[in-house]
């Protein structure tokens, strides 16, 4: 393969690894940049979908022993039982939503138009919602409601629309329904899990008829480039968002979106 289709593989990877835990969308972003570099992928967009679980080896790994402790802990710890039920009720809602509108999602939604659009009204509701967000009550996933964690799983299914992010959706879902920043950011970390590896499992299921070794290649790269530079961004984000709270990026996210209009209205 081309030299310069590595460097955009390379490219994309890295760019999904550092924004894939930040709320400014980690699918948009590569919807745009594709559309800038012209990167021409393996069809149906499984390598956008499919490199995102680069990105969550990145949380497994840096959280193992919180994930060994839960798993090795469900027989008699009714603390790690609560966290699993939590992070499985808040993974159900786009489970079954995203088997369902799989082919609109894919064929209506991918659009650099869709992600601008997004970009700004996402960027305004975070803003918004820092502003309004009720006093935080729950310090802990393990003290989350299982109500609010179903609550927060159908947020999510939001980030169905690309520009959206699927962490934005989670972490300013779960800020509305009194949970700390640390802890919102925390859950959206772990709930990526299985909800990325089930979205690869599937996007890759249905596209294993246009898969081919070269493809499967261009996958590999970008994954492994996606779970270096999330390895990188995962820890700093928690002392960032402690700091700063989320803002930053609703400006970030409002002036993408702005300059994304302002060139596809032109081009």
């Amino acid at each position: 393969m081309e030299t310069m289709l590595w460097l955009q593989v390379l490219l994309l990877g890295v760019l999904e690894g550092l924004t894939e835990f930040i709320p400014v969308s980690s699918t948009g972003h590569l919807i745009l940049m594709e559309a800038v570099i012209g990167f021409e992928g393996p069809p149906g967009q499984v390598f956008e979908i499919a490199i995102q679980l680069g990105a969550i080896l990145a949380v497994v790994l840096l959280y193992f022993s919180k994930l060994w402790g839960v798993l090795t802990g469900l027989p008699r710890d009714p603390a790690a039982r609560h966290f699993a039920i939590a992070i499985l009720l808040a993974f159900l809602p786009a489970a079954a939503i995203g088997v369902v509108a799989h082919g609109f999602i894919k064929s209506v939604l991918f659009s650099p138009w869709v992600v601008a659009v997004s970009l700004i009204v996402g960027g305004i509701a975070i803003l918004l919602i820092e502003r309004a967000r009720p006093q935080p009550v729950i310090h802990a996933i393990e003290q989350l409601p299982l109500g609010r964690a179903l609550a927060i799983g159908f947020l999510q299914c939001l980030a169905m629309i690309p520009g959206v992010s699927r962490s934005g959706a989670t972490i300013m879902g779960a800020l509305l329904l009194g949970v700390d920043r640390r802890t919102a950011a925390e859950f959206s970390f772990f709930l990526a899990i299985p909800t990325m590896f089930g979205a690869t499992v599937y996007d890759l299921y249905k596209n294993r008829g246009t898969l081919t070794l070269d493809g499967g290649i261009v996958i590999a790269v970008g994954f492994a480039a996606a779970f270096v530079a999330a390895l990188l961004v995962v820890r700093a984000l928690i002392g960032f968002v402690a700091r700063h709270g989320f803002a930053p990026f609703a400006w970030y996210r409002i002036a993408l979106g702005t300059v994304a209009l302002v060139l596809l209205s032109i081009f």
